[in-house]
């Protein structure tokens, strides 16, 4: 296969993933996602008890190795065809069952990959049990990996944050099966076993890039990654065998519009943002010296100096200095811990101040 220089564009390529991945330029992929075969070792057909109904099941040849070791040797060469396109400051995420996932795992770093973090997708409607000798396997485990130790990698640590209501991300997401609309079916059957929900793919693409990056999924399938990409306007490289996959995918994809706005795509960093000293504040007449400054439950006050500094009965020093002291800590943030009391008789924390300077600082009108 020649060399794919085509990769300022959406595509999606038919074939063996190593062998098209061998065809791609070297270091030129910023992000892989990869929903391996999971070697599911299923024996025999799964039936409901109450009706004994056929459960629609993984019973696809692309999920059936003949021992692990086989397994094994087909885990290693997509990942070292993975190692060869991803930057030096790529990373690579790979979702699995107890079956595969600790296999791969191992393989992972035995090819130098720095582990970041394992992610538990927390499934809220997983399928039972229906035999009942086992516990409801209720979740799924992403390994996300950088391509070295020193790797400067893609975090958006605020985008997750915002996304999760103002709290840090943690590492399990409650989030449910791919159902409903959302399901692609083909003869009122689902068109594919393992579809992904689309909300998986979007935390995971939101994460860990940056617009207009690409994200390479060597096991395509009906297409998840590449609408999560477009979607936030990042580009896609899908890599998928099955012809009714790549023409579903296709199908799929090309009712997916991007979002091309950068103010709706990228969540600015507090340290991107520019630095406000609290003296600003004064100088721009927001507060005034003789102010009163309180905590949101109004245990502590400080009276606001001319010179920027906090004034207490026993201390003396910046807004962090000060709001540390009266708690005997060793920090504190001031400008979330001091509040003050607005014109209409509401309790806002000084931070509102800051952000109102940071926006007219950003404001080349």
């Amino acid at each position: 296969m020649s060399t794919l220089h085509r990769l300022d564009a959406d595509t999606i390529v038919q074939g063996d993933c190593v062998e098209v991945m061998d065809a791609l330029p070297e270091k030129s992929v910023d992000m892989v996602f990869a929903d391996p075969p999971y070697n599911l070792q299923l024996e025999g057909e799964l039936h409901r008890p109450e009706n004994q109904r056929r459960v629609d099941a993984v019973t696809d040849s692309w999920d059936q190795f003949g021992t692990f070791t086989d397994y094994d040797h087909f885990t290693r060469r997509w990942l070292q065809a993975v190692r060869r396109v991803l930057k030096d400051d790529g990373t690579v995420w790979v979702i699995g069952s107890y079956h595969n996932i600790f296999r791969v795992g191992t393989i992972l770093q035995d090819l130098d990959f720095w582990m970041l973090n394992d992610v538990v997708w927390h499934k809220t409607n997983p399928m039972p049990n229906f035999k009942g000798r086992r516990f409801t396997n209720a979740h799924e485990t992403l390994l996300w990996a950088a391509k070295h130790k020193e790797s400067r990698y893609t975090f958006n640590y605020e985008a997750l944050k915002s996304l999760n209501d103002g709290v840090q991300m943690r590492s399990d997401w409650a989030l449910p099966l791919c159902n409903g609309g959302e399901r692609l079916k083909e003869d009122g059957r689902k068109a594919h076993p393992t579809q992904k929900p689309e909300a998986l793919l979007y935390r995971v693409v939101m994460a860990a890039t940056e617009p207009r990056d690409l994200v390479l999924d060597p096991f395509f399938g009906t297409g998840t990654s590449g609408a999560a990409a477009r979607k936030l306007n990042r580009r896609y490289l899908g890599i998928e065998r099955d012809d009714t996959y790549v023409r579903l995918a296709r199908e799929r994809l090309r009712d997916v519009v991007p979002v091309t706005d950068p103010e709706l795509l990228i969540t600015p960093s507090r340290k991107q943002q520019p630095r406000v000293p609290f003296g600003m504040v004064l100088e721009r007449g927001l507060l005034r010296p003789g102010d009163i400054l309180f905590d949101q439950r109004q245990r502590y006050t400080a009276k606001v100096r001319a010179d920027g500094s906090l004034i207490t009965e026993n201390h003396r020093g910046s807004i962090h200095q000060v709001a540390a002291a009266v708690q005997g800590l060793s920090a504190c943030n001031g400008w979330t811990f001091w509040h003050f009391e607005t014109g209409a008789g509401g309790v806002v924390p000084i931070d509102i101040l800051r952000e109102r300077l940071r926006s007219e600082m950003g404001d080349p009108a």
